[in-house]
């Protein structure tokens, strides 16, 4: 038996599970946040498998004051001693094309995801100070690297490419990365065990964060994210995709600055732009009492779904199944229904019953229907600790 600890850094969060690991069974033992890192009111919680919360309220200067209170709070439960844990996988946002796989971390690696900071400014540095910070704490602990943008790497040129000098992408590496592969891997791979690996699968992670990723044996083709998480279908607070010469123009208009346009585009625009509200359950709540803008904005949002599903099945050439999965994927019985039913020209029945249960992989498609649809719930955690076990053996 191991126990594996899967950490997320962000810029002032550090997100952990811990997982106790026998063969094939994977079990999370405790799990929790700290959060507000480097800023006043910072503090840790920690939530044991038997339910059990404890929250500690104390100064995080910096990830490694974070990381130690996590400790605390497992060696309070979780585990008895340190050296119980086995290794350490960290999600990383960006691997740029250097990383096409998991990697076991050492000093030219983590150098490597250091220097990729300027194609995800706001989530490199900080997972480097998460990585640096077991390197102190657990020094002798081994550390793998888990990459949202790894399994994007198969994407053939024509589906990566920009129409932009090609010097943008031979010396700017400026293509097509998307984002969410770990999750769009996890859904790939539970998909694979349903209807086989053989298949013509599109994936849609739908959170407030979203991507659609068109797979086939396997691999991915193409996926709705771009050079930044900007890109692609509408989102919580991201416009999504949009005319490239808008932000010229409002820059040049409307006489506002990079930093203002960026913060409109990433913070303020999407679904809380086009309905004042950021989370889909309040959208939908709206939507259901006919509010106007709700309703606009929910037939904008399936729209966009529809359409990036419309693309990738004739970039794949068919689908066997389309997958819902992400915390609007997994939980919006309303928004799959509006989705299928647009897509009811290719022989997708919904399973009312089947789409209105939660929490399990489901088939919300009818028996016999020719493309088949299913809720796979998501876990990039256990996608990260599988990794590490398979590299740290």
């Amino acid at each position: 038996m191991q126990k594996i600890l899967v950490l997320n850094s962000g810029s002032s969060s550090l997100k952990y599970q811990l997982f106790d690991v026998d063969g094939e069974n994977y079990t999370v033992i405790a799990k929790g946040l700290a959060e507000r890192i480097g800023i006043d009111g910072s503090k840790v919680n920690i939530k044991f498998a038997d339910g059990t919360k404890k929250e500690v309220v104390a100064p995080l200067p910096t990830h490694k004051e974070a990381l130690k209170e996590v400790f605390d709070l497992l060696l309070d439960g979780a585990i008895s001693d340190l050296n119980e844990i086995s290794a350490v996988g960290h999600r990383i946002v960006h691997g740029g094309e250097i990383f096409r796989e998991s990697v076991l971390l050492n000093e030219t690696s983590i150098n490597a995801i250091e220097d990729l900071s300027a194609l995800a400014p706001l989530h490199n540095p900080a997972a480097v100070l998460g990585i640096r910070a077991v390197q102190e704490l657990l020094p002798t602990v081994a550390q793998t690297a888990v990459f949202d943008t790894a399994f994007h790497q198969t994407m053939p040129k024509e589906a990566f490419l920009y129409g932009l000098p090609l010097e943008q992408y031979t010396k700017h590496q400026i293509r097509r990365y998307g984002m969410h592969g770990t999750s769009h891997r996890y859904i790939a791979q539970e998909t694979a065990k349903i209807i086989g690996e053989n298949a013509k699968i599109i994936s849609c992670h739908l959170g407030n964060g979203a991507s659609i990723t068109a797979i086939k044996d396997g691999k991915c083709m193409d996926t709705s994210m771009g050079f930044t998480p900007l890109a692609g279908i509408i989102m919580g607070t991201r416009s999504g995709d949009i005319d490239p010469y808008i932000p010229l123009h409002i820059m040049k208009e409307q006489n506002m600055s990079v930093e203002e346009v960026n913060k409109l585009l990433n913070k303020q625009s999407g679904m809380l732009g086009l309905t004042g509200f950021s989370d889909m359950r309040d959208v939908e709540d709206a939507y259901l009492k006919g509010e106007k803008n709700a309703v606009v904005g929910m037939q904008t949002y399936v729209y966009n779904i529809v359409k990036f599903i419309g693309a990738y099945i004739a970039a794949l050439g068919g689908v066997d199944a389309i997958v819902f999965t992400a915390g609007i994927g997994e939980n919006s019985p309303i928004i799959r229904k509006l989705v299928l039913q647009r897509l009811a020209y290719l022989g997708i029945e919904i399973n009312e019953e089947a789409n209105n249960r939660r929490g399990d992989i489901e088939e919300i498609s009818a028996k016999g229907s020719k493309v088949r649809a299913f809720v796979i719930p998501t876990n990039e955690e256990m996608m990260i600790a599988k990794d590490t076990v398979a590299l740290t053996k």
